[in-house]
């Protein structure tokens, strides 16, 4: 189980690493490097809607590894997930800006940013299970846990990159604008390395071992039986659950990006704060937001998933209604206390999902059920506010993203309230 926990764990990191180092560079560089002839909002408009390519890819790659998973094994489509991402941010960190091959620049990063959110579309589930199927009872929670600290550390990893990088090069020197935010990329390969070699050291679940074995036998003593394909069992079975999922799940995706994304490029460009210091809050608002998957996970075995997440869902649309106003004071601290607290409440919801989804579905296509709920919910909520943010901002001020949130924050609330307690189901 230590060794199943720790490998989830790294692989998570390395994969939410690299999701996360694009979300830094579209709001610090990706503007001036891709998107220069657009001028200072419509650049960064451009640059957060590469950012939400990422979520429409994640339900394809879901669907498509999610088949695999439930086909193969988790063990070896999270070898294919990895290899992609890593292979994907590796690129982008060698890719050249307009400035040298003109309009094809954010055309391939475009591309790029596609196959990385097609990478982690399929990492997710995959995760999740190998930690809950592997599990023993009544300790699922805490088990899962383990991948959802995953985007935790890598937040912590990609803010100090990021940090380290502009120290040594200077943020306003055109080395860090030519170079310096390369680095972090490149630098995620060496990550991917580790990640295959504690990935390829772990054995497939008994979960699936023993249902691919069951489907073996039954078709072998009745050959007209034939396993269907798992995507579509998940949406003629289970659809309502998928749907449900993905509306419960979406104000979380929601307060992912307002956290790890919009308020790192809000801060710099509205707020004026400078780079060093929102890197430095984004560093301790990851030891936040880790602290409370760890205590929301743990909680979920005790009081149950549901009532958990809708714990979180009801402090998102307050705290969506309070975060704008406090921020536009344009005090330190309280650009401190929104951050912190926007990760918190995301952590809150975060913890006990690693744990429900895969209790939702049935295990012939639980990878694909369970990565379908979650990265629909990525649409939702990851790629619908990042194209609206900067336009609600610059026409109605920061008010209305804080409008805009809560609306979500009500539909998760009610789409949870619709959903049956998972804890006590076996897997």
């Amino acid at each position: 189980m230590r060794r199943v926990a720790v490998a989830s764990c790294i692989g998570t990191t390395i994969e939410f690493y690299d999701f996360f180092i694009y979300g830094t560079a579209a709001a610090l560089v990706f503007p001036t490097v891709f998107f220069p002839a657009l001028g200072a909002t419509a650049g960064t408009v451009a640059s957060f809607a590469t950012f939400a390519v990422a979520f429409i890819a994640r339900p394809v790659g879901a669907v498509l590894f999610g088949h695999f998973g439930d086909r193969i094994g988790r063990k070896k489509t999270l070898v294919s997930t990895l290899l992609l991402m890593g292979i994907s941010t590796l690129l982008i960190g060698l890719l050249p800006g307009a400035g040298t091959i003109g309009v094809a620049a954010p055309i391939i990063l475009v591309l790029l940013r596609f196959a990385q959110g097609f990478a982690v579309g399929g990492e997710w589930a995959g995760a999740t299970l190998l930690t809950a199927e592997y599990a023993p009872p009544g300790k699922r929670g805490l088990y899962a846990m383990f991948p959802q600290l995953g985007p935790a550390i890598a937040f912590a990893l990609s803010s100090g990159t990021f940090l380290f990088t502009g120290m040594a090069l200077g943020d306003t020197n055109q080395a860090f604008l030519d170079y310096g935010w390369r680095i972090p990329f490149l630098f995620s390969i060496v990550l991917v390395g580790i990640g295959l070699y504690m990935r390829l050291a772990i054995e497939e679940t008994p979960v699936f071992r023993a249902e691919s074995s069951a489907a073996d036998i039954a078709s072998a003593q009745d050959p007209a039986q034939k396993r269907t394909l798992p995507f579509l069992d998940a949406v003629r079975f289970q659809y309502k659950e998928i749907l449900l999922a993905a509306g419960a799940l979406a104000i979380m995706f929601a307060f992912f990006y307002m956290g790890t994304a919009y308020l790192t490029s809000y801060a710099t460009k509205t707020l004026g704060f400078d780079r060093p210091f929102v890197l430095l809050v984004g560093i301790a608002s990851s030891v936040v937001f880790g602290i409370s998957i760890i205590l929301s996970a743990l909680y979920s075995d005790r009081v149950g998933r549901r009532r958990v997440i809708m714990v979180s869902c009801a402090f998102s649309v307050l705290w969506a209604l309070a975060l704008f106003p406090l921020l536009d004071t344009g005090s330190p601290v309280a650009f401190v206390v929104g951050m912190m607290v926007t990760l918190a409440i995301f952590g809150i919801a975060y913890g006990p999902c690693g744990a429900l989804l895969p209790e939702m579905f049935a295990t012939r296509y639980r990878y694909t059920g369970a990565g379908l709920g979650y990265n629909l919910a990525g649409v939702l909520g990851g790629a619908i506010p990042p194209l609206l943010a900067a336009p609600l901002a610059a026409s109605f001020g920061g008010i209305a993203i804080g409008i805009m949130l809560a609306a979500f924050g009500l539909l998760s609330l009610v789409c949870t309230a619709a959903m049956v307690e998972t804890r006590d189901r076996a897997l």
